[in-house]
């Protein structure tokens, strides 16, 4: 193998290396931050299942989709979305069914 090819080959797998860290860093990014227990949140939205707090989202429309959806798969929790900034809940319902 030639210096050249070799050096091609080795920048080609940095380069992959260089993009996974990035792909994951993307999607560590995304994910919505988890609640402590003891804490109220000041901001954002808040994901309330049963009453707890669980999820925090950035925008209303993220924890909407997300207690939709949740609502949707376990029809008979209660499931609301707690604006931080206003204190207060807004319930989610289940979609009829026809």
């Amino acid at each position: 193998m030639s210096p050249a090819a070799k050096e091609t080959k080795e920048t080609k797998e940095i380069k992959e290396v260089k993009e996974i860290k990035e792909i994951k860093e993307i999607k560590e990014a995304k994910k919505p931050s988890n609640l402590r227990a003891n804490a109220i949140p000041t901001d954002g939205y808040v994901l309330s299942v049963d009453g707890k707090l669980k999820t925090r989202f950035e925008t209303a429309n993220e924890a909407v989709t997300a207690a939709a959806k949740l609502k949707e798969t376990y029809p008979v929790i209660q499931v609301a979305v707690y604006d931080a900034a206003e204190r207060k809940y807004s319930p989610v319902e289940s979609p009829e069914t026809k």
